[in-house]
């Protein structure tokens, strides 16, 4: 399989011209969960505690089988993406482990990484065989068309960085680096599935620049807005939402003893749950100026070794 870049979702087209990226723009709303999926996660407990529980395995075979940060983030995409798309049966603890396997293991293969998941099955007590995990990555590409090149907020970070004419490298690097660190974060937010991809990308990338370069963040806001992709107010709102999750993750970090990605994602889980149960309040931070081919195979046909 070729080697999949999360950066470069078509790997035929070399270069970031004017009609890649129409492309790549234009497309962007196929690779996105359904609506549906977004309503069952702000009124469906069943739904919310299982993407909570699918995103700590998924980071939990990260860390122990040694996995780069870019393929739990499309393993997650995947989830969603099958979720949105395919009902899940309640009752049935096994299916989020297998369905996590499976979406780790296409992610794996997508990116041309080796993913030893009877060792992790063993570390995680519960295992299942080879054909169950192979019916079930049917099951899931099958869901989502096979389309797994997925167009993803990286697709659009060297596209809105080439729109601040920055000259020094490592400054331009220094941006993507914390531009990327803050997308991962984002990938296990609920409330920021609702955005496209490139606002999220777009959203980044303005807060690593008022990090990092404030002195110079009018002029990447301006050149951002002037782009004829991006929607300002939809921008508004997603920036406004990544700077609360950067603000919170901050808190969570300065507070927590034992700093890892489990526990500042526990820290996630249980925020989420306490903005569940009061639904509504949540204060936003605005930045001054801004405004200015394979058969169908069903989930019943899966069934667990053990």
């Amino acid at each position: 399989m070729e080697y999949f870049d999360l950066e470069d979702p078509f790997t035929t087209l070399k270069q970031h011209q004017f009609d890649t990226i129409s492309t790549i723009f234009s497309s962007e709303s196929d690779h996105m969960p359904c609506l549906n999926y977004l309503q069952c996660l702000t009124t469906s407990d069943f739904h919310v505690s299982f993407r909570q529980e699918a995103m700590s395995l998924v980071f939990q075979a990260q860390y122990c089988c040694n996995l780069d940060p870019y393929t739990p983030y499309l393993a997650v995409t995947y989830m969603d993406r099958f979720i949105s798309k395919q009902e899940i049966p309640q009752g049935n603890p096994w299916v989020l482990r297998l369905l996590v396997i499976a979406c780790i293991s296409l992610a794996a293969k997508m990116k041309d990484m080796h993913f030893c998941y009877s060792n992790f099955q063993r570390e995680e007590g519960f295992i299942f065989d080879a054909s169950a995990i192979q019916r079930m990555e049917l099951l899931v590409l099958d869901a989502l068309n096979w389309r797994m090149r997925t167009i993803t907020p990286f697709s659009f970070i060297c596209f809105f960085i080439s729109l601040f004419e920055l000259k020094d490298p490592p400054l331009i690097q220094a941006l993507k680096d914390r531009a990327t660190h803050i997308i991962f974060q984002a990938g296990i937010e609920t409330n920021l599935l609702e955005f496209k991809p490139s606002t999220i990308a777009a959203s980044a990338l303005l807060m690593a620049s008022h990090e990092l370069l404030p002195l110079q963040f009018p002029s990447f806001k301006a050149s951002i807005l002037c782009c004829e992709y991006v929607n300002e107010e939809k921008l508004l709102i997603c920036f406004n939402a990544v700077m609360e999750m950067v603000i919170n993750k901050m808190d969570a970090i300065s507070t927590s003893s034992t700093v890892t990605p489990i526990s500042v994602l526990d820290c996630h889980c249980n925020k989420s749950e306490t903005e569940m149960s009061e639904k509504k309040g949540i204060k936003r931070h605005k930045l001054i100026g801004f405004c200015s081919e394979s058969k169908r195979v069903k989930m019943s046909h899966i069934q667990p070794c053990g």
